[in-house]
């Protein structure tokens, strides 16, 4: 049966309208963002079979060019619609948060750091830099790893931060595992780093790690 013609609170469309996006599935958001099906398959019905062919959401929206162009149903005008729709996502974040005081605003902050490292195939280090109202300056990539480790150095990190005269610090990192639980060397790193830049009158708030659908604060486990 064609979306058309499911009961009217059934629809992804009217039950966004309705309920808001946060009351739709992973299927039913994605098929909003198709409009239409295959022969055989419906927009919603679309959706799912593509979350089950890559995975799940993340793994869709993550999916490069020639992989998203194989499915029946996408294409590059997808592709790009896709990619447009994330960066403006992205763009939102980064504008709510350089609006406010990170403090204001941490779930952006959080979201923001997610978007941007999520789907990072190795690890990456990176800081939000801040001004003395806590409000962002910069978001710099600053380290690149293999797939489990990336080296830090905390001069690198101290230059960054005086280039941009930055009054504090969220340092974030991913992990590509997929699980954002911090390791022991991750908790040494920050301690370093809260060292380092205390001898310059910058401060540590938090050390955000990320994962695949998860993100864990340092500050929140009592470790800032």
């Amino acid at each position: 049966m064609a979306i058309k013609h499911w009961p009217k609170q059934q629809r992804p469309r009217e039950k966004l309208l309705s309920q808001g996006a946060k009351a739709l599935s992973d299927a039913e958001l994605l098929a909003i963002f198709l409009r239409t099906g295959i022969p055989g398959l419906d927009a919603v019905g679309l959706a799912q079979h593509l979350l089950e062919r890559f995975g799940s959401l993340r793994g869709v929206l993550s999916a490069p060019l020639e992989r998203f162009c194989q499915e029946l149903g996408l294409g590059e005008a997808k592709f790009v619609q896709l990619q447009a729709c994330i960066e403006m996502s992205r763009r939102y974040l980064e504008q709510e948060m350089q609006d406010l005081s990170v403090l204001d605003s941490a779930d952006a902050a959080r979201n923001y750091l997610s978007m941007e490292l999520s789907g990072q195939q190795r690890e990456v280090f990176a800081i939000l830099l801040l001004d003395n109202q806590h409000r962002v300056v910069q978001f710099a990539p600053l380290f690149y790893g293999t797939i489990d480790a990336a080296s830090v150095y905390p001069r690198v990190v101290v230059q960054r931060v005086l280039e941009v005269n930055a009054a504090a610090v969220i340092l974030a990192h991913n992990h590509p595992s997929g699980v954002a639980e911090p390791s022991q060397a991750d908790r040494h790193l920050t301690d370093r780093l809260i060292n380092a830049l205390a001898l310059i009158d910058v401060r540590v708030l938090d050390h955000i790690v990320v994962g695949h659908g998860e993100t864990v604060s340092f500050a929140e486990r009592g470790w800032i």
